[in-house]
């Protein structure tokens, strides 16, 4: 109750001294005005967002090679600040629900695939991205312990701009570059906010519509999935204003079904199909050293334990 008290008393703390609109109120005006802007992109395809993903990509790792730099510099210059445990098996609960977050870095596995020309190469090409993806994992959050006495949930909140005592062109260079990472969250879900919502709205017209008369369909029809796949999430960040809870909830819970046990399914009855369609004479160069539905056992026996631990840490 305590802790309820304390939010509900920072929510209602002003943004600015000259106009009194708490902090709820500026998040939600915030907010409408950001779906206004990017709610009316849902209507179009994927297909015409290619420069957009390209300048995602680019800015992503300009600021991830940023932080690792700066969290660097801090080390040489002043030192180690964070002393974390060697093992803390309480955090053990929290660990997998940020495992189960990080599908994220794999979810545009698809995209991958498909260009590959020589499908004999999918196994290294594969390898040697999930080698770099760990890579920056590692990197990110090595540095970042022990360059930090206390690192924020959101990892780009230990960046916020300084007050500079000079004004030199290098103080001024800094400043921008903090600006640059704290605005990192706001501008990547600028950019990632229409692909996903696009890509909602294909789903959600694919379950429900044949797709195959789709420009049949009045107006008003295919107009409704749109609004739907801006209106659920707008109903739930307008209500939820705290980030860490917002964060277990959709990427624990919804990323156990979205990471686990929905491939599971695709992947079991696939192989069943494949079986009927093809005969098991068949034998498929390309076919996955993970083949055995053991495999499949695992990984959702995986998925309810990442729920019960998730759960603990957050319930506790």
């Amino acid at each position: 109750m305590r802790l309820l008290g304390e939010l509900k008393d920072n929510d209602n703390r002003t943004c600015w001294k000259e106009h009194n609109i708490s902090r709820l109120i500026a998040y939600r005006i915030i907010l409408i005005g950001f779906t206004m802007i990017f709610g009316p992109l849902v209507l179009f395809s994927i297909q015409k967002t290619k420069y957009l993903q390209m300048l995602t990509v680019v800015y992503r790792w300009l600021a991830f090679i940023l932080m690792i730099c700066i969290a660097l510099k801090m080390l040489v210059i002043d030192g180690v600040r964070g002393h974390p445990v060697v093992v803390n098996f309480y955090g053990i609960p929290s660990l997998f629900g940020a495992c189960v977050y990080s599908f994220m870095c794999h979810h545009s596995l698809p995209s991958l695939l498909a260009p590959i020309k020589h499908k004999s190469m999918i196994k290294k090409i594969l390898s040697y991205d999930y080698i770099l993806i760990c890579s920056f994992y590692i990197v990110l959050a090595i540095t970042g312990i022990f360059a930090f006495e206390y690192v924020e949930d959101l990892y780009t909140l230990n960046f916020l701009p300084y007050h500079a005592t000079s004004e030199s062109l290098f103080s001024t260079f800094l400043i921008v570059i903090d600006y640059f990472l704290s605005l990192f969250p706001v501008l990547t879900l600028s950019t990632s906010y229409p692909l996903i919502a696009i890509t909602l709205k294909n789903n959600l017209q694919t379950l429900f519509l044949d797709m195959s008369q789709y420009n049949s369909y009045s107006i008003l029809i295919r107009a409704l999935f749109p609004f739907l796949s801006i209106l659920l999430p707008f109903c739930v960040t307008y209500f939820t204003e705290n980030l860490s809870i917002l964060v277990v909830i959709t990427g624990s819970y919804a990323g156990v079904g979205i990471q686990y046990v929905i491939p599971v399914c695709l992947v079991y009855y696939s192989r069943v199909t494949c079986s009927e369609l093809l005969g098991s004479g068949i034998k498929n160069q390309f076919q996955s050293p993970f083949q055995s539905n053991m495999w499949l056992v695992m990984v959702l026996a995986w998925s309810v334990l990442s729920v019960f631990l998730v759960s603990i840490n957050l319930f506790s």
